[in-house]
């Protein structure tokens, strides 16, 4: 184990439970918020999950004591969260509700940043500004996948770009989240796989990944597992309110986990959501195995305690046994999800890879994956997957 110097740090309030989404206006309150500012994406007023959400807040109140922005793109961009803080300083707001899946909770985070600096600029962002005294936000994920609620960071499209850009400050951590899969439930099957596989896919690549965080790590094994119970159930289920709630605190442990970052499979995830707009978690859930074979080819034994995670009987195998039967579970897995189709069968055409490995190599995910990766490391990876 290192003894070089280093530092740990973790998230904040968890309110966790089926109901608990009605404890919003006390828990508003004690944090002094009185006119909160919904945001969210368009297709979610009309579902079950904002129904909970407008008996909650109080029906009679939208648009008088509480307002509602409903302008998130799937990835969202600058011209979003400055549209949210728009409507934050006209609706006399002093807090926010992020409500919704990974694109909603990030833009309702960096609103708080363009209310308190409307003249800012993604592209001039400094994270070591000033940028205390945020309004209070709070946390709702009606998916169990990217863990957004619990990060200290905003995925955002700056003006005049393609690519995502990560915004970090510490301030942006919500100050309260309520996990209630009472939410979820009306999630469907092929997005309840996709959000669950990217919370699985987080767990591994950070516990793989090299930085020293014993507690990431621990916690990463168990959201490994707390995933394999009980992402098959929710997706069979979407009532299964046992499953619904393990799989949104697998996804926060997830998002816990990779304080550490991540690896190779992000990378070439966000790439292809970039470039031939895939969700992101079936883009992981594609991907994964590949970047598991060549790590574990490279590296015998990385994925001995995933498989133990994943309840396989790997102790006394060799590194490259375990590794072979963790990698085939995982495939399996994945399949059993339908999540196994390959790259093509989701409209990636071979002409598109070199515009993804430029974006993929650019990414900083690749960096911190347990072994060096190169360009031509990422295009082999990318055509092993589009079959």
């Amino acid at each position: 184990m290192s003894t070089a110097p280093t530092a740990f740090s973790f998230p904040t309030q968890i309110r966790y439970g089926a109901g608990t989404l009605s404890e919003l206006p006390d828990r508003l309150a004690k944090l002094g918020v009185t006119r909160p500012l919904v945001v969210t994406d368009p297709g979610l007023p009309p579902t079950p999950a904002f129904a909970l959400l407008r008996r909650a807040l109080g029906a009679a109140g939208e648009g008088k004591t509480w307002k509602v922005f409903t302008g998130v793109r799937p990835n969202p961009e600058e011209a979003d969260v400055v549209a949210g803080a728009k409507a934050f300083r006209d609706g006399g707001c002093d807090g926010v509700v992020a409500f919704g899946g990974g694109s909603a909770l990030d833009a309702g985070k960096a609103v708080r940043l363009f209310v308190k600096r409307p003249d800012l600029k993604l592209k001039d962002y400094d994270w070591a500004a000033d940028w205390s005294g945020l309004a209070p936000c709070v946390c709702v994920p009606t998916t169990a996948g990217t863990g957004s609620e619990v990060g200290r960071s905003s995925v955002i499209v700056p003006e005049g770009r393609k690519a995502k850009g990560v915004f970090f400050q510490p301030n942006l951590l919500a100050a309260l989240v309520i996990l209630d899969p009472e939410v979820t439930r009306g999630l469907p099957p092929a997005l309840t796989a996709a959000t669950g596989a990217d919370a699985l896919t987080h767990c591994i690549e950070s516990y793989t990944c090299p930085v020293f965080h014993p507690m990431c790590d621990g916690i990463a094994l168990e959201g490994i597992a707390l995933v394999v119970k009980n992402l098959p159930r929710a997706f069979r289920d979407g009532d299964d309110l046992e499953a619904r709630g393990a799989m949104l605190v697998a996804a926060t442990m997830g998002a816990v986990a990779f304080q550490k970052d991540l690896g190779t499979a992000h990378s070439l995830a966000h790439a292809l959501s970039a470039v031939c707009g895939m969700h992101h978690g079936a883009a992981n859930a594609l991907v994964l195995p590949e970047v598991m074979r060549w790590n574990a080819a490279r590296k015998p034994g990385l994925y001995r305690r995933v498989g133990l995670a994943c309840g396989l009987s790997v102790v006394d195998d060799t590194g490259a046994d375990a590794d072979r039967k963790t990698v085939a579970f995982i495939t399996t897995f994945l399949k059993g999800l339908g999540l196994g189709d390959g790259l093509a069968a989701r409209g990636v055409r071979e002409e598109q890879l070199e515009a993804v490995v430029d974006v993929a190599f650019a990414d900083p995910c690749h960096k911190t994956n347990v072994l060096p990766v190169t360009r031509d490391d990422l295009k082999a990876l990318l055509k092993e997957a589009l079959a």
